[in-house]
């Protein structure tokens, strides 16, 4: 059993020192980035829409790249590249330390549903698939990956977005159980 005395103690030994007390939150950050903590983490993000419903056409595409571009900016990270299919996204982004790859995906498609649901460009739009991928990168490795998502329509022309995901999937050692892939 906890002993609440010795939560609020834990809790005062890992707030910000009194000397920092003035910074603003990015500057902490930074602060914490240059003392204690550093990661450099390049994400390959891939999610689609519910279905796999051709909901985000070429034509509105854009404005709908816009909005996570200013989602993304709102989270301090970093945006390489955006691009997609109407079925599905592909972004390459760097997130900052304190960001999860998880709660920076849970969010990004709980803000785009709600904007997407509400914008007469997406009339189709009936929400997001299940689940995400998300592939580590190196930096050395960003422009073949820029270069992998600019060139998405010309890819499609040849394989499914099923093809695609199934071989990153194994390409990078995991297993498909053909009873959930790409099931909603």
């Amino acid at each position: 059993m906890i002993h609440w005395g010795h939560v609020s103690t834990l809790n005062r030994r890992y707030k910000r020192p009194q000397s920092l007390h003035r910074l603003a939150h990015d500057e902490y950050f930074k602060y914490l980035c240059q003392t204690m903590s550093y990661t450099n983490l390049v994400y390959h993000i891939v999610f689609r829409t519910y279905r796999s419903i051709p909901a985000i056409e070429e034509a509105h595409e854009r404005e709908f790249y816009a909005y996570v571009h200013g989602y993304i900016m709102h989270h301090r990270a970093k945006l390489y590249r955006i691009g997609g299919m109407p079925d599905h996204v592909h972004m390459l982004v760097s997130l900052p330390a304190d960001l999860a790859v998880s709660e920076f995906v849970r969010g990004l498609k709980y803000a785009t549903n709600g904007w997407m649901r509400n914008n007469p460009s997406f009339p189709i739009f009936a929400g997001w698939g299940e689940g995400y991928a998300a592939f580590t990168y190196s930096k050395d490795q960003i422009p073949v990956v820029k270069n992998y998502i600019i060139n998405q329509k010309e890819h499609h022309r040849q394989t499914t977005f099923a093809e695609e995901y199934r071989k990153f999937i194994l390409d990078c050692g995991g297993e498909i159980d053909e009873k959930y892939f790409l099931k909603d």
